[in-house]
C-alpha cells in the first residue's frame, strides 16, 4: 500500500488530467505493487525554495512496505521516477528530489485497525 506525495511549485494547470493515472500506473509498475493498493497526493502552487532557487522543482516522497527499505531497491525505483517526472515536467534532474521511507504493516491504520491485522 505505497503512499506517493508530490509537493511542487508548478502550477496546477501543469497537471492534466490523466496525470494522477499515469503517475499512478507508472510507479505501480516501478513498486512492484497492485494499482488498486497505491494512494497519491499532487500538491501544486506550493511556495518552494529548493537547491538555493525558486525554479521549477518536484519533492517527492514515496513510503511504502517492503520495497523502499534498501538502497538498491530505491536507486531502481529513482531512475524510473525521475525519467516518469523529466518527460512530463522536462525538469532538469537536479530540480527533482525523491525520499523513501519503508513502513511497517503496523504503521499503517485501515478499517479501523491496522495492516497487521487483515
Amino acid at each position: 500500500m505505497p503512499f506517493i506525495n508530490i509537493e511542487t511549485n508548478l502550477p496546477a494547470s501543469k497537471f492534466p488530467e490523466d496525470f494522477l493515472k499515469r503517475l499512478c500506473s507508472t510507479l505501480a509498475a516501478a513498486l512492484g505493487k497492485p494499482e488498486d493498493r497505491m494512494n497519491l497526493v499532487v500538491k501544486p502552487d506550493l511556495p518552494m525554495f529548493f537547491a538555493g532557487s525558486s525554479s521549477p522543482c518536484v519533492l517527492m516522497t514515496v513510503s511504502a512496505i517492503g520495497v523502499t527499505d534498501t538502497a538498491e531497491k530505491n536507486k531502481q525505483h529513482s531512475a524510473k521516477i525521475f525519467q516518469f517526472l523529466q518527460g512530463e515536467f522536462g525538469l532538469s534532474d537536479d530540480r527533482i528530489l525523491v525520499l523513501f521511507y519503508p513502513l511497517e504493516p503496523s504503521q499503517i491504520g485501515k478499517k479501523g485497525t491496522v495492516m497487521s491485522f487483515l
